[in-house]
């Protein structure tokens, strides 16, 4: 540092100060015309007698890097006027040069310690302000689930930080059979001019870059990457040559896990002096790129700690979603294995259902314009439509899958019973003509075989018509009068069974089922079908859900709750089921109305379907706004099979 003092002319000192050891340099100032720029850190040594020190304080610097030294006569009484100054020496006159030099000394170690103070507050600040900065960064990779977006960040967040005008990631892959480890090319940003994003791999060796930094997992720093000399590596300038770009200081930082693995690589391209120019080849690479400063290097080592953590991180969230997802697309096949009858079911309302919940974000008027599901929000839906039947399992099987009302044994017996009794009916006759044969002889039974025949046959059609009208009333449709007055008589008719009981053509189990009015199931059944939602709200509220999807489980319970409260199974009424929960009844009402795939119904025609999901809206059954906006977003096409 150069020790600068001003001295007026005339000044009593004037010769000790022209003898200063050759560490100082002493200029003379005009009081009558002082400079408008003062070089600093300096000091003034001035005559407070004879200088005028009042018309002096208003043009002389402010600040601590010019310090005074007054001289003041040693005999005087009169306390002179001194300059407004943070440091101030008082030497008597005549001034000694020992004094002199010791005050000099003095005053600019002074100022030097001032300097350093306001250059460590001045790092400390900075410190602190890129601590921050990094805090910040981390926060900010931590929350990021979006693979692509998380990359992006850390390529953005590391060019700010090292004031980089460029730079690219990659991403190491590990060992597949045949093919060595490498690097893959993910991304790469530049200020100065519009690059493509091509995604390519290079091996991962020493023999490039950011090869190097990845298989040695060490920091590499380049002043000039045209001039790399005597190193394993080398600078391939391709980009250069088809942008028209010009590389040359560039830093490669390895980012390693917690394992001290390398999994990436982030390559930083021209620090610049100025953060907001853009770099011409041709005009100021040279004056505007320097090299990457020892702090940039720490900073995007800290940055690539950082980075490499929180891509763990995402990769390792990603890895849980897709496990996650199988275990939902498991528990979705593992339902349609119960009820095959129902197979995509789940997969169609899920659907149908996501595809409302977005319609009634974009809706811009009625009740639900202000309504808006988030990514979230969204996710949510579509596992708990996707779950919603998961509780079938607890339902027994011959119950979930029964077609008919009565169960395939039940038939199978049912028929059994008729073969029997026709075979006897047959033997009978055969017996007693064979007894008048006897009796009367073959002549004789000739004139009445006929008659014989006719009364077995007559017999047979009577049964065959008992067997047509339980076969009709078997169907799940409305039960007509005429079918179920003929299975009254039906239940009185009983047979001989081969130990000679007496047995009923038709137990009053069987008659039971066969006279439900309407579909194939009776009430107990139908309670036990119904019971499959309090099944999957006690399987699905085992599941430890995160707090973005903690609501699945009530969402899913309330898909058969019904607004008047006549629903099932726990009576809801509007104001308790859940606004997703409505979305998605509508959407599983018309899947259910729609598909082709129940053995105990025919598929209804969209038209139809939508015409009966519309009445109940009407009906205050279901909600009018979201059936609303379903046939407007037209939602029904979604899942259409044509």
């Amino acid at each position: 540092m150069t020790k600068r003092v001003y001295y007026f002319r005339s000044s009593p000192a004037e010769r000790l100060l022209r003898k200063l050891p050759r560490s100082y340099r002493a200029e003379v100032l005009d009081p009558a015309a002082l400079p408008d720029k003062w070089s600093l850190p300096a000091v003034l040594v001035t005559d407070v007698s004879a200088d005028g020190f009042q018309s002096l304080n208003g043009k002389i610097p402010a600040g601590e890097q010019l310090h005074i030294i007054c001289l003041t006569p040693s005999s005087s009484s009169r306390k002179p006027a001194l300059p407004n100054k943070p440091f101030l020496a008082l030497l008597p006159k005549p001034v000694r040069a020992p004094a002199l030099v010791k005050a000099l000394k003095t005053a600019f170690q002074n100022m030097a310690e001032i300097e350093e103070r306001r250059r460590m507050r001045r790092e400390l600040v900075r410190t602190r302000s890129e601590l921050e900065t990094l805090n910040r960064i981390g926060v900010a990779m931590a929350t990021e689930r979006d693979t692509e977006a998380l990359l992006n960040l850390i390529l953005t967040k590391g060019r700010e930080l090292t004031n980089a005008d460029a730079g690219s990631l990659y991403l190491a892959e590990g060992r597949t059979e045949g093919n060595p480890e490498r690097l893959v090319f993910k991304l790469t940003q530049n200020h100065s001019c519009t690059v493509p994003i091509r995604e390519f791999s290079i091996p991962l060796d020493r023999a490039s870059l950011a090869g190097y930094c990845a298989a040695e997992g060490v920091i590499v720093n380049i002043t000039n990457a045209y001039r790399i000399h005597g190193q394993p590596y080398s600078f391939n300038p391709n980009f250069d040559l088809e942008f028209g770009y010009r590389t040359k200081s560039v830093l490669v930082v390895p980012m390693k896990n917690q394992k001290e693995e390398v999994i990436g690589v982030i390559q930083l391209i021209n620090a610049k002096r100025r953060r907001g120019v853009r770099l011409n080849p041709d005009k100021n690479i040279d004056r505007e790129v320097i090299p990457f400063s020892k702090r940039s290097r720490g900073l995007a080592a800290a940055l690539a700690g950082q980075a490499a953590v929180a891509l763990e991180n995402n990769l390792l969230y990603q890895n849980i979603q897709h496990l996650f997802e199988g275990f939902i697309k498991a528990s979705v096949k593992a339902i349609e294995f119960r009820d095959p009858t129902t197979f995509g079911h789940s997969e169609r309302v899920a659907r149908l259902t996501v595809g409302l919940a977005q319609a009634v974000n974009r809706t811009e008027v009625g009740r639900y314009r202000e309504i808006n599901f988030g990514p979230q929000d969204v996710q949510e839906i579509r596992y708990a439509a996707l779950l919603h039947d998961i509780g079938k399992v607890g339902v027994r099987e011959e119950v979930l899958v029964k077609a008919k009302k009565l169960y395939p044994q039940q038939l199978t017996l049912v028929r059994k019973r008729f073969q029997y009794i026709r075979k006897a009916i047959e033997s009978e006759n055969y017996r007693r003509q064979l007894n008048y044969v006897v009796q009367h002889g073959k002549e004789a039974w000739e004139q009445v075989r006929e008659k014989y025949d006719a009364a077995c046959g007559e017999q047979f059609r009577r049964m065959e018509e008992f067997l047509e009208d339980i076969l009709k009333a078997n169907e799940p449709t409305v039960l007509p009068e005429k079918v179920s007055e003929r299975l009254q008589a039906i239940l009185g008719w009983t047979f001989e069974d081969p130990s000679g009981g007496k047995e009923a053509l038709l137990t009053h189990e069987e008659y039971k089922l066969l006279t439900i009015p309407q579909g194939s199931l009776d009430e107990g059944e139908r309670r036990e079908i119904e019971s499959h939602v309090e099944h999957s709200f006690r399987i699905l509220s085992q599941i430890p859900w995160t707090k973005e999807l903690q609501r699945v489980p009530d969402i899913a319970r309330a898909h058969h709750e019904k607004l008047d409260g006549s629903g099932y199974p726990y009576s809801m009424t509007e104001k308790e089921i859940p606004l997703q929960a409505k979305v998605m009844t509508i959407c599983d009402i018309f899947d259910a109305l729609t598909a082709g795939d129940r053995p105990y119904k025919k598929a209804l025609p969209v038209d139809r379907a939508l015409e009966i999901i519309g009445q109940e809206a009407q009906s205050h059954l279901l909600d009018r706004g979201l059936f609303q906006i379903f046939l407007e977003a037209k939602i029904f096409k979604m899942t259409r099979r044509d």
